[in-house]
This record gives C-alpha cells, sequence and structure tokens, in this order.
C-alpha cells in the first residue's frame, strides 16, 4: 500500500507542474510590455489605422533581443502594407510582450500603425 501512495503522490505532483509551470514560464517580466522608443498615443498631426496588428517573428530565439527584434520587423512589414511610412516609433498603443520556453523566448509587437495626415487645401 505504501507504493501505491507514493506512485499517487508522484503522479499528482508532476501534472501538477505540467500544469502550473508553463503557466509561470508564459508570464512576462514586469517591464517586458514596456517598449521604450514608443509612444502612448501617436504624435499630433498624425492619423492611425482602425486596427491594431501584431507581429511575431518565425519560432523561438535563443536571445529575447533577436525575438524582439524578429517581432517589430514582422509588425513593420504588415504595418507598411497599410501605410508605407509607418514606424514603431509613432504607434499608437504600443506593447511588447515576451514569453519564454526554458533557454527561448517568442516576442509579439502589437499596435495600431498611424502616419502623417495629408494635408488638404
Amino acid at each position: 500500500m505504501p507504493k501505491i501512495a507514493g506512485v499517487r503522490g508522484a503522479i499528482v505532483s508532476l501534472v501538477a507542474a505540467l500544469i502550473v509551470g508553463p503557466a509561470l514560464a508564459a508570464e512576462p517580466p514586469a517591464d517586458a510590455g514596456a517598449a521604450p522608443s514608443a509612444q502612448a498615443g501617436p504624435p499630433k498631426g498624425y492619423e492611425c489605422h482602425d486596427e491594431a496588428l501584431t507581429g511575431s517573428g518565425p519560432g523561438f530565439k535563443s536571445s529575447q533581443d533577436e525575438s524582439e527584434e524578429a517581432a517589430l520587423a514582422d509588425w513593420l512589414d504588415k504595418a507598411q502594407a497599410i501605410y508605407a511610412d509607418a514606424d514603431w516609433k509613432t504607434t499608437k498603443d504600443p506593447v511588447m510582450e515576451c514569453v519564454k520556453q526554458g533557454l527561448y523566448s517568442k516576442c509579439f509587437a502589437t499596435g495600431v500603425p498611424c502616419h502623417p495626415k495629408t494635408k488638404t487645401q
């Protein structure tokens, strides 16, 4: 009987680790959502798209910096398909979120692309 209790306890611990462990690893650090060069809203004189776009780049990277760069590059490709002069620095509501899987990370850049308003005379 003691062997069964020990095995059952080990299985319960393993299941708990499988359920809780990935959830804890997926939580971004407190400062991961901050993009220091982007603003909370578009600069004055800019107009914005009606939807936010998300870019992530392919796969997980061994460096979080590389993962952030891949996410920004993917976002920028999508944003420039809408506005040729779109830039992350003029994004409305920019968010950079990263998740870790062991030693690897994957980041997601989300924001509403904006560009200078066209002047009508």
